[in-house]
C-alpha cells in the first residue's frame, strides 16, 4: 500500500478530514490536538499524541485488513473464514475496550466543568461513551434518540453530504435498529448478490409502495399494473397518482400471467400511448406476485425481461412470497431480476401482528448515492433517499425495527407450517363439489404450473380464495356460516400472522373497487379470502364442517357429507406435511459438502 493511500485512509479519522494539510501519520496526530488546543510539549499533550497516532496506524491497517478480505474470501477455506472471523471479532472487542477504558477519566472531566450542586450538565451521562457497553448485546440495540452526537465539524458536513456513514444526523433518516434491518432483509433477499443492494424502511407497506412509486413516476407517465393488486395500492394509483390534476399517470392494467401475454400487451399499450412516450414520457411496470386476495403468481422472471428489453423499471411487490417462497433479485441474469422488490414487513416477515413497516430495496446506485455523484446515468438526486426519503419523513421507528429482526428469525420455520397448512385446507375445500378453491397450491390450478416454477420448491403461498356462489346460498345462510367460523378462523383484515384469517374481500380488503372492478378481479359478495396461519389445520377443519352442519345442512340437507371422511382428511395431513418437511430438510447442503 502506498504512503498516499495509507494518509488517505487515515485522514478519514481526523477532525480536518477535509482541510488538513498532514503529510504523513504523525503530521495528522499533532494537527488534532493544535485543532482541540492542547499543548503537545505537556504530559496529556505527549500520551493523546501517541494515543492519536496509534489510532491512525489502526485506521490504516483495518482498511488494509478490509482489502485484503476482499481479494482473498472467495478462495478461503471454512476452517480460514472461521479463523479470521473470530480474530476480526475479537478485534472489534478490543477497540470497543479502548472506548469504554475512557468513559470513566472523560465523564471525571466532563462532570467537573460545572460545579454548581444539582446541575443539570453535572447529574446527567454522555451518551457517547457510556452506550458502549451496548455494543455487546447479543441482539440488535433499539437506539431510541431523534438526533445524535456530532463529532465535528467537517465530520457532520460530510454527513450531511451524505459521505460520512458512521454519523448518523437524525433518526427519521437513519437510526441504527433500522440500518440493522435494512441489512437483515437484503441478505434474506439478495443472498450472493446483497453487496449490489440497498434497502430503506417505511413505517408501513403503503408507505414504502408509495415511496417507490413517487421516486420512479413522473408527471404523464406510464404505468403497467398488474390486475389484482392489494385494494389500497389500486386505491393509491387510480385516486391520486392517475388523477389528472395530480401526476396524471395513465394507468394499464395487465390481465395475464405469462411471458407471451404480457410482451403482446405491452406493444398494445406502447402503440396506445406511442404520442406520450414519443413526448418523452415513460413507461414503468408494477407488479404484485403472489397477488392479493387470489395469491396467483406471475412469471416475474419473463416479465423482467420484457420490460428490460424495453429499458422500463419494473416494481415488484413479493409480500406475500416472502424472501423464503421467492427470490426474485437471486435470478443469475440480472434482466430477469425487478429493479425495486417491497415488502410490507407487517405481514409474514414480522408474523406477529404487532408492527407495521415496510421496505424497499433497489440496487445501491438507484437508492443512494453522496451529494454531486453520478452513477450508471443517475444523478445523486434521483435517487430513493434524496428524492422521497429524505424530505417524506415516512421511516420507520426502532422498536418497530426491533419487533421485525426478532419476526425474521423464525420465518423460514413459520412458513414451512403454513405451506403445509395451505395444502391441506384447500384440498380439503376443493373436495367438496359445491366450493369454487381459488388456490394455485391445487395441481390442477391455471396458475400451478407458475406457481411450481417461480416459487422454492413449488410451494404455494399462504393466500387464497374460495367462493360459494355455486352453492346456490342465501345471503343470510351464508353470513350466518361465515359469522360461525369465530375463533378458529380469525375475522381480522390484515394477512401474515400466526393465525389464521378469513375476510370477504368485497366488504372490506378491496370495498374500495367499484363492483365491476371487483368482478374484473374474480371477486364476489361471497369470496371469503383464507390467509393461513401456523394454527393446527385438522382443527381449522373440524370448525369448518361443525359450521356448515350447523347453518347450512338444514338449509341444503347433506351439505356437509360431500366433504372428506375423516380417515382421508388424516392421510391427506400425514401425506403433505411429510413431503414439504422432506422438500425443506432434504434441500440443503450435505454434510460432505459443508466439510469439503
Amino acid at each position: 500500500m502506498s504512503s498516499q493511500t495509507s494518509l488517505a485512509q487515515a485522514k478519514v479519522l481526523s477532525p480536518k478530514r477535509n482541510s488538513s494539510h498532514a503529510q504523513d501519520l504523525e503530521s495528522l496526530a499533532r494537527e488534532q490536538l493544535q485543532h482541540f488546543g492542547i499543548d503537545g510539549s505537556s504530559e496529556y499533550g505527549q500520551a493523546l499524541y501517541q494515543a492519536a497516532l496509534h489510532l491512525y496506524q489502526t485506521q490504516v491497517d483495518v482498511s488494509q485488513l478490509w482489502q485484503i478480505t476482499r481479494d482473498t474470501l472467495a478462495n478461503l477455506s471454512h476452517e480460514d473464514k472461521i479463523a479470521r472471523f473470530n480474530a476480526k471479532k475479537f478485534l472489534s472487542f478490543q477497540l470497543a475496550k479502548v472506548l469504554d477504558t475512557l468513559q470513566n477519566p472523560f465523564r471525571a472531566v466532563h462532570q467537573s466543568l460545572h460545579k454548581q450542586q444539582g446541575s443539570h450538565l453535572v447529574k446527567s451521562h454522555y451518551p457517547l461513551f457510556d452506550n458502549v457497553t451496548a455494543l455487546f448485546s447479543a441482539t440488535p440495540v433499539v437506539v431510541r434518540t431523534a438526533t445524535y452526537v456530532y463529532a465535528c465539524t467537517e465530520w457532520v458536513d460530510d454527513a450531511f453530504q451524505g459521505k460520512e456513514f458512521t454519523h448518523q444526523i437524525y433518526s427519521r433518516l437513519l437510526n441504527p435498529t433500522a440500518i440493522s434491518l435494512a441489512n437483515a432483509i437484503v441478505d434474506l433477499e439478495a443472498g450472493p448478490y446483497a453487496a449490489d443492494y440497498l434497502a430503506w424502511n417505511f413505517n408501513s407497506g403503503m408507505a414504502a409502495i408509495d415511496g417507490v412509486l413517487s421516486n420512479v413516476l413522473t408527471h404523464g407517465d406510464v404505468l403497467i399494473v398488474s390486475r389484482n393488486i392489494y385494494g389500497g395500492v389500486f386505491q393509491l394509483l387510480h385516486d391520486y397518482f392517475a388523477r389528472a390534476n395530480r401526476m396524471d399517470i395513465q394507468l394499464e392494467w395487465f390481465d395475464g400471467y405469462t411471458e407471451a401475454a404480457f410482451s403482446e400487451f405491452m406493444d398494445e399499450v406502447k402503440s396506445r400511448h406511442s404520442a406520450r412516450l414519443a413526448d418523452g414520457k415513460q413507461l414503468h411496470v408494477y407488479l404484485e406476485s403472489p397477488c392479493n386476495p387470489h395469491g396467483y403468481v406471475l412469471d416475474v422472471s419473463g416479465l423482467c425481461k420484457v420490460a428490460h428489453s424495453g429499458n422500463h423499471l419494473v416494481m415488484l411487490d413479493a409480500t406475500l412470497a416472502t424472501p423464503i417462497l421467492s427470490q426474485p433479485l437471486q435470478r443469475k441474469d440480472k434482466a430477469e431480476r425487478p429493479d425495486y422488490v417491497i415488502h410490507s414487513y407487517t405481514k409474514d416477515i414480522c408474523g406477529s401482528g404487532a408492527t407495521t413497516a415496510g421496505v424497499v430495496i433497489g440496487e445501491t446506485y438507484r437508492m443512494f448515492q453522496s451529494k454531486g455523484d453520478k452513477v450508471n446515468g443517475l444523478d445523486w438526486s434521483r435517487t430513493m433517499f434524496w428524492d422521497v426519503f429524505y424530505i417524506k419523513g415516512a421511516f420507520l421507528d426502532s422498536e418497530k425495527a426491533f419487533d421485525v429482526l426478532n419476526g425474521m428469525k423464525t420465518l423460514e420455520q413459520r412458513i414451512m407450517n403454513k405451506v403445509i397448512n395451505t395444502l391441506v385446507f384447500s384440498r380439503f375445500l376443493a373436495s367438496h363439489p359445491d366450493f369454487h378453491v381459488n388456490c394455485h397450491a391445487l395441481v390442477d390450478h391455471p396458475n400451478a404450473a407458475l406457481r411450481n416454477s417461480q416459487m422454492r420448491h413449488g410451494w404455494p403461498c399462504a393466500l387464497f380464495t374460495v367462493d360459494m356462489e355455486g352453492a346456490s346460498l342465501s345471503r343470510d345462510t351464508f353470513v350466518r356460516f361465515f359469522d360461525a367460523l369465530e375463533p378458529a378462523f380469525s375475522h381480522q383484515v390484515s394477512i401474515g400472522q400466526h393465525n389464521t384469517i378469513i375476510l370477504c374481500p368485497a366488504l372490506t380488503s378491496h370495498s374500495e373497487l367499484a363492483k365491476k372492478d371487483q368482478e374484473a378481479a374474480g371477486i364476489y359478495m361471497t369470496t371469503m379470502r383464507i390467509a393461513m396461519g401456523t394454527d393446527n389445520v385438522k382443527e381449522l377443519i373440524a370448525q369448518f364442517i361443525h359450521c356448515a352442519k350447523l347453518h347450512i345442512d338444514p338449509v341444503v340437507p347433506g351439505f356437509s357429507d360431500k366433504f372428506m371422511e375423516p380417515e382421508q382428511i388424516d392421510k391427506l395431513y400425514m401425506d403433505l406435511a411429510m413431503e414439504v418437511c422432506t422438500q425443506h430438510y432434504g434441500s440443503g447442503a450435505s454434510m460432505a459438502e459443508m466439510l469439503a
